[in-house]
Parts: structure tokens; C-alpha cells; sequence
């Protein structure tokens, strides 16, 4: 059986505690055992790197230096790392380190909470497969991301809310490989509630699922 580890933290704007318990609901139906905590001393632990899995859903903090390179060995190694909206995007800015691992950090989101499209760029991807462009209304992520990555499904800005980004065209769903290791984000999910959103929630379980070790 696969081990995920899911370390929630930060701001609760995000509500990561509860999203940390849906989370941990998703993966355990997806056969995986689940440690879940809220002690971010973890990552000074040997726990993480002997996982399969690891889900922060972090919004800010801090991560030591010594903590941040041991992690970015971990999934080079072969650890999985996932997570959605704040979680990797907004997760210690100012680890450079982490930064580096995650390949995407958050600058904005114009409107706040808007409706906007969701489109699947990748449609024969196992992540993506049998979903279709769809409707979402949440908090549009504008990113900054490492062209690295594997865009799945990305989202076209208006410019209604910022004449700036007027048909930018940016990540929602991505993956990536690190050495071994494999990385997995989702721009969606503000909010709990948001995981009652089918698509979302089907895009997130398969991610991580494809993320993990194994």
C-alpha cells in the first residue's frame, strides 16, 4: 500500500485543514494509507522521505534551509509531491529552494472570485481523460511556472478585471519530473467546498495518484 503524507498549515483563508481532510478522504479511496498533520516540523524528519506521497497544503510559512534541501533530494530520489491552488504556489516563497522544486509560484489573481473557462490541452493524458473543456468559478490563478512543466489544461484571461492580461493564456493543471521524483499541481481548489466540483476533484485524484512513488 502507497503512503501520502499530508502537512497542512499557513493561511486558513485557504482552509487547509479542511481541505487537508478531503484530500486524505480522495487518496484513501484511492488505496493509499494516510498520515495527516499539522506540524510542520515534520519536514526536519526522516517521515517524508520514506513516503510515496506528499501533500502540503500550505499557504506561506517558512521552510528551513536544511529541511528545503533535504525534501528537494527526497523527490529527486523518487518521493512524489502534489497539491492544488495555494499548496506548492504559494508554500514558503521565500525558500528558493522550493521554489525551484515546485516550478510554479502565484503572483495574482484579477477579479478575485470570478467564472471563467477551464480548458484541456492534453485530452489522451490519463490525468485528463474523458474530461472536457469546463465552466469553474473560483479565484483565476495567474502564475508564474518553469517551462518544464506538461500543461494538461490551461485558463484565457479576459482582461475585464485587468487589461494587462487580456488573452493570456495560463497553466490550471500541470505535471512534471524532478530526477525520479514526480510533481503534480492544480490551480483549483480555494476552498473546500470546491472539491464538490467534479471535474476538479477527478483532475486532483489523478494527479496525485500519477505523482506518487510506485
Amino acid at each position: 500500500m502507497r503512503k501520502a503524507i499530508i502537512v497542512w498549515g499557513g493561511l486558513k483563508i485557504h482552509e487547509p485543514e479542511e481541505c487537508a481532510g478531503v484530500v486524505g478522504e480522495i487518496l484513501r479511496e484511492d488505496g493509499f494509507a494516510v498520515e495527516t498533520t499539522g506540524d510542520l516540523g515534520i519536514f526536519g524528519s526522516q517521515t517524508i522521505a520514506a513516503a510515496d506521497l506528499l501533500v502540503p497544503i500550505i499557504t506561506g510559512e517558512k521552510l528551513e534551509r536544511a529541511d528545503a534541501g533535504a525534501l528537494v533530494e527526497a523527490v529527486r530520489g523518487g518521493l512524489g509531491l502534489g497539491g492544488h491552488h495555494g499548496a506548492l504556489a504559494t508554500s514558503f516563497k521565500e525558500s528558493a529552494a522550493f521554489r525551484y522544486l515546485a516550478g510554479v509560484t502565484w503572483v495574482a489573481h484579477p477579479g478575485n472570485i470570478i467564472d471563467y473557462r477551464v480548458n484541456v490541452t492534453r485530452p489522451s493524458d490519463p490525468v485528463m481523460q474523458g474530461i472536457a473543456d469546463f465552466d469553474y468559478r473560483s479565484e483565476q490563478y495567474y502564475l508564474h511556472y518553469d517551462p518544464s512543466v506538461e500543461i494538461l489544461a490551461t485558463t484565457t484571461f479576459s482582461g475585464e478585471y485587468d487589461e494587462a492580461v487580456r488573452n493570456v493564456t495560463m497553466p490550471v493543471v500541470f505535471k512534471r519530473h524532478f530526477g525520479k521524483g514526480r510533481i503534480f499541481y492544480s490551480a483549483l481548489g480555494h476552498v473546500a467546498a470546491e472539491f464538490e466540483h467534479p471535474q476538479m476533484r477527478g483532475i486532483l485524484r489523478r494527479g496525485l495518484s500519477w505523482a506518487a512513488r510506485g
